[in-house]
C-alpha cells in the first residue's frame, strides 16, 4: 500500500541539504535571545557618524553590541580595520579577564545605536542564565583565537616580506661595493688605481699608526718600452703584473700599494723614519733584479727605479708626489736598478 504524503521518508543526505541552506550564526552575531537578553541588562547608547566610543590604550570596562548602524575598529599597522554591524559585539574581553587595556580605536562610521554592558550586568546574567552565557563565552574566544592566529600569519607574512627586502637590500650592497670595489681597483694588476689612492688619502685619518710618519714612493720600471717594443704587450702585461706582486710583498696592512698608470707604481706606507723607507724601497729593488721570466724577455733586463721621500702631513698629495719625483728623477739620471731617498 502505498504511504501517504505525510509518511513520506527524508533521506540523510535530503536533510544535510536542508541544514546547508540555512545561514550559520557569524561568530560576533548574536542569536535573537542573546540580543534580547543583553539588550534588557544594558544601557542604551546613541553616537553619532565619526564620533570616537573608545581610543587605543585605554583601559576598558564594558562591552558593546551594535543595534543599528556601523562601528569601524582600527588596529592600526598590526591588521586590518574591522566593522561592527547590527546585532555584533565588540570589546568584550574586559567582561571576561577584568580591566583590558583597549587593542584599537572604536569609531562609528555612521549614526549608531549601541548596547553597552557593564561589569556588574555581565555578572548578573552569569548567575541567572549561564548556560546562555558560557555558549556566548566559548563563541568568542573562538573568535579571538582566529583573531590571533590571523595576526600571526600577518606578522609572519610581513617578516618573511622583510627579510626578502633585507636579503634584496644586502645584495645590493654586496653588488655596490663590488662595483666600488672595481672602479678603484687596477684591472691588470688588481692594485688601487688613482681613484682608489684619492679615497685612500680622504680617509687617512682614521687609518694613522701611533708613532709613525707617511711615507712615499713612486717606482718605475726601467726601459719599460723596450719590453714593449721587443717582446709585445702580453709579456709586458706580464712584467707589471709581477712587479706589481713584489710591490704588495713589501705593503704592510696599514699600506696601500697602487699603480698610477702606465709602468708607475706607488707605495704610500707609515714607516718609523726614513731608515725603514729606504729599506723597503731597497727590498723591492733586489726582489725585481731576482725575477726570471721567459725566454721572450731574454736579453732585456728588468729592474726598477724608485724615488722615496717622507711626506709632512701639513702637504698635500700634489707636495708628496712632487718630493718622490725629485729623488726618483735623481735615480733614473744615474741609469736607473736603485733607489734614492732624501739624506739622512
Amino acid at each position: 500500500m502505498p504511504s501517504s504524503p505525510s509518511a513520506i521518508s527524508v533521506t540523510p543526505l535530503e536533510r544535510f541539504g536542508a541544514n546547508r541552506q540555512r545561514s550559520p550564526l557569524l561568530l560576533r552575531e548574536l542569536s535573537e535571545r542573546e540580543f534580547n537578553l543583553f539588550a534588557a541588562a544594558s544601557d542604551r547608547r546613541e553616537v553619532r557618524d565619526g564620533e570616537v566610543i573608545f581610543r587605543l590604550g585605554e583601559l576598558g570596562r564594558s562591552m558593546f553590541i551594535v543595534e543599528s548602524g556601523q562601528v569601524r575598529l582600527e588596529f592600526g599597522s598590526s591588521m586590518p580595520d574591522k566593522l561592527i554591524g547590527p546585532r555584533e559585539f565588540f570589546g568584550e574581553l574586559t567582561l571576561f579577564i577584568g580591566n583590558h587595556t583597549r587593542v584599537a580605536n572604536a569609531v562609528a562610521t555612521a549614526p549608531t545605536v549601541m548596547h553597552v554592558i557593564e561589569q556588574q550586568a555581565f555578572d548578573v546574567l552569569l548567575d541567572t542564565e549561564p548556560h546562555l552565557l558560557a555558549q556566548f563565552m566559548r563563541r568568542s574566544f573562538a573568535y579571538l583565537v582566529a583573531s590571533e592566529q590571523q595576526l600571526i600569519a600577518s606578522l609572519k607574512r610581513r617578516n618573511e616580506d622583510l627579510m626578502v627586502t633585507l636579503d634584496s637590500l644586502r645584495q645590493t650592497q654586496t653588488q655596490l661595493n663590488t662595483a666600488q670595489r672595481l672602479v678603484q681597483t687596477d684591472e691588470l694588476t688588481s692594485l688601487c688605481n688613482r681613484r682608489g689612492l684619492y679615497t685612500y688619502l680622504d680617509q687617512l685619518e682614521r687609518t694613522r699608526l701611533p708613532g709613525t710618519v707617511l711615507g712615499l714612493m713612486l717606482i718605475d720600471i726601467d726601459r719599460f718600452k723596450q719590453i714593449n717594443d721587443r717582446c709585445g704587450h702580453l709579456v709586458g702585461d706580464l712584467v707589471l703584473r709581477a712587479i706589481a706582486e713584489e710591490v704588495l710583498n713589501v705593503a704592510a696592512p696599514c699600506d696601500l700599494p697602487c699603480r698610477l698608470g702606465g709602468d708607475e707604481f706607488a707605495l704610500l706606507v707609515q714607516v718609523t723614519g726614513v731608515e725603514e723607507l729606504a729599506a723597503r724601497a731597497s727590498q723591492i729593488v733586489s726582489s725585481v733584479r731576482s725575477l726570471r721570466f721567459p725566454a721572450a724577455v731574454n736579453g732585456v733586463d728588468v729592474s726598477v727605479s724608485i724615488g722615496a721621500s717622507l711626506c709632512t702631513e701639513a702637504n698635500d698629495w700634489a707636495v708628496w708626489y712632487s718630493e718622490a719625483d725629485l729623488m726618483l728623477y735623481e735615480i733614473k739620471g744615474q741609469g736607473g736598478n736603485g733607489f734614492r731617498t732624501p739624506a739622512v
